[in-house]
C-alpha cells in the first residue's frame, strides 16, 4: 500500500504545472529576492564608482596625451614646411605608393582628398 501511496503522488507531483508546485508566500523566496535586489544595487554602485573615478580620468589623461603628441607632429610638419619654402618635401616615388589599377568612381583622387596630406593624383599626369 505505501508504493501504490508513493507512485500517486509522483503521479500527481508530474502533472502539477511547475509554478504551483512551490508557494509563493514561502518566506525563503522573499529572502532570496531581497538579496538579488541588494546584490543588484552594491554592483550598480560599484560600476557606478569605476565609471566615475577610474574610467572618466582615464579618458581624461588618454585625451590629454594624444593631444600632446598631435601638437609635436603639427610642430615638426610646420618646421619643415619652413625648412623646404612653405611647402612639404615630396616623398620618394615608391611604386607601391599611390598605386591605381583602376580609376575610382568619382575621379583619380582618394574620396575624402585634402591636398595639405594626400598627393594629388589629378597633377600626375
Amino acid at each position: 500500500m505505501n508504493s501504490l501511496a508513493r507512485s500517486v503522488a509522483r503521479t500527481a507531483a508530474r502533472t502539477t504545472p511547475r509554478g504551483l508546485r512551490s508557494v509563493a508566500t514561502d518566506a525563503s523566496y522573499f529572502a532570496r529576492r531581497q538579496a538579488v535586489q541588494e546584490h543588484a544595487q552594491a554592483s550598480t554602485e560599484l560600476w557606478r564608482k569605476i565609471t566615475y573615478y577610474v574610467a572618466f580620468p582615464s579618458i581624461a589623461v588618454c585625451m590629454a596625451w594624444v593631444y600632446n603628441v598631435e601638437a609635436e607632429h603639427h610642430a615638426h610638419e610646420e618646421h619643415e614646411k619652413e625648412q623646404h619654402g612653405g611647402k612639404l618635401p615630396e616623398p620618394p616615388a615608391f611604386e607601391y605608393l599611390n598605386r591605381r589599377v583602376k580609376p575610382f568612381p568619382w575621379g583619380k583622387n582618394v574620396l575624402f582628398f585634402n591636398p595639405e596630406v594626400n598627393k594629388d593624383m589629378e597633377q600626375e599626369e
